[in-house]
């Protein structure tokens, strides 16, 4: 009988050796050679053979102009918010890897979905029982149809052969870190155990047509667990973000073959699952905030998606020696520059002073615009002074005090126009794109901060 080959894998980045190496030549990384037994029908060479069998005599060359440029077949997945991150719909054949933080809602927003489509849905969880399942599926949606197939799996090959007995159109696995195979000698979640399972779900995804969806847990750094060639294997890579704590969620994507990473998904956590947000700058605005000093409002863009942001600072007095410089939802370094810059160029002393910054909603935006709102409303809370209503704004402000052009101001523009505002201040380089254009909102272009904090506050 032949014995189990041994082979040691780099915890960290999934590097291969025949032999324990004190320090990965891949990721640098020391004393992270772990050693695997992996059984020897399984490897012909090496554990990713399996990414490179072929299929005896399906393959042929095709030249270019032969190939159809049609696009793939979509499946509605009766989400707005979900078919913009995938790019239309859920293409046929595709696998999907959908990650996020525990709690975040990665299995809530899996099931809610399968539950709504008329076709035959597999869901497959190695997490939670089926009894844990139907409880959810009734507070998410009591009258869902009897076409989701619960199976409580962790064994691949038990996998397979349920798929080959109910057929059916869309496979859903939680998680792809529960999954196991026998031919290869690890725990579940294992780099190789991972890597060899997804191939595997892959040349099932390719050569049958079925969409495969897996869902994914992250490590402590935040992004996703495993081996990073499971994100090259997979077709798609998408990933809830936003403190569990909030309402809102933003669905990014970040790896599509089959549409653009420009788009994100925004929804609202409730007791029956997750709501998509269509229009998300009526929530994430406050009602009536007139006569509170530290509010200001900027026209943000996460991806290709116009929103308005509501952001809120409090400058006080430092009751310690140092002063505090807290930022929710925004870079700490950035607003470390911003506050140099108002010191230094406006005029205002904050050396003594605790500055906070919140964005309302829980949400972490990364838009440079936001610059100008940060100022604005750190300035506000100082002399505490309201910015009168009406006014948001979008402008970079670099390390000179001016105000730089921003990217789709046209989008901003129309979103801030659509929601009621009647000023909006932004860069001067960008008022050439509105040359001869009424776009129904009082355009206050501006070139340096000391510019747009007049207009503000006289």
């Amino acid at each position: 009988m032949a014995k189990d080959k041994t082979v040691y894998v780099c915890s960290n980045c999934g590097q291969e050796s025949a032999k324990w190496i004190g320090r990965c030549p891949q990721c640098g990384e020391w004393n992270t050679f772990k050693e695997l037994h992996v059984a020897p029908d399984t490897v012909n060479g090496s554990i990713t053979s399996t990414l490179m069998r072929k299929s005896s005599g399906s393959a042929r060359a095709m030249k270019l102009n032969d190939i159809s440029s049609k696009d793939e077949p979509r499946i509605d997945m009766g989400d707005e918010e979900l078919n913009r991150v995938l790019g239309g719909g859920l293409v046929r054949g595709s696998i999907t890897l959908l990650g996020g933080e525990p709690g975040i809602g990665k299995s809530t927003l899996s099931l809610q979905t399968v539950l709504h489509l008329n076709k035959k849905i597999l869901y497959v969880s190695g997490e939670e029982s089926a009894h844990q399942l139907k409880m959810r599926a009734q507070r998410i949606n009591p009258e869902a149809s009897d076409n989701c197939l619960v199976l409580c799996e962790t064994s691949l090959e038990g996998i397979f052969a349920s798929i080959k007995d109910t057929i059916p159109d869309i496979v859903v696995i939680d998680s792809i870190q529960t999954i196991c195979t026998s031919d290869v000698d690890s725990s579940p979640g294992s780099i190789s155990q991972v890597r060899e399972c997804a191939a595997r779900l892959l040349r099932f995804a390719k050569t049958s047509g079925t969409p495969v969806i897996l869902i994914g847990h992250i490590n402590k750094e935040g992004t996703l667990a495993g081996p990073k060639i499971l994100e090259h294997i997979v077709d798609t890579v998408i990933q809830f973000e936003g403190d569990q704590h909030y309402m809102y969620r933003i669905l990014r994507s970040i790896k599509n073959r089959f549409g653009s990473t420009s788009e994100l998904g925004i929804y609202e956590m409730r007791q029956n699952g997750l709501r998509p947000v269509n229009n998300p700058s009526e929530l994430l605005l406050t009602e009536d905030h007139d006569g509170l000093s530290g509010v200001a409002i900027s026209s943000a863009i996460e991806g290709a998606r116009p929103f308005l942001v509501e952001t809120q600072a409090l400058v006080s007095t430092a009751a310690y020696g140092t002063p505090q410089r807290s930022a929710t939802g925004f870079d700490q370094r950035r607003l470390n520059m911003l506050l140099a810059v108002l010191e230094k160029r406006v005029g205002f002393k904050l050396i003594q002073k605790d500055v906070f910054i919140n964005i309302a909603g829980g949400l972490r935006v990364t838009d440079l615009a936001m610059d100008l709102s940060i100022i604005a409303a750190v300035l506000s809370s100082n002399v505490d002074t309201p910015i009168e209503q009406g006014w948001c704004m979008a402008g970079e402000v670099g390390l000179s005090g001016e105000v730089r052009p921003v990217s789709r101001i046209e989008q901003r523009v129309a979103e801030a126009q659509k929601l009621g505002f009647t000023n909006i201040i932004i860069p001067r380089q960008n008022m050439q794109v509105f040359k001869g254009k009424d776009v129904g909102i009082n355009l206050v272009p501006v070139r340096k901060v000391e510019e747009a904090l007049r207009h503000l506050f006289g």
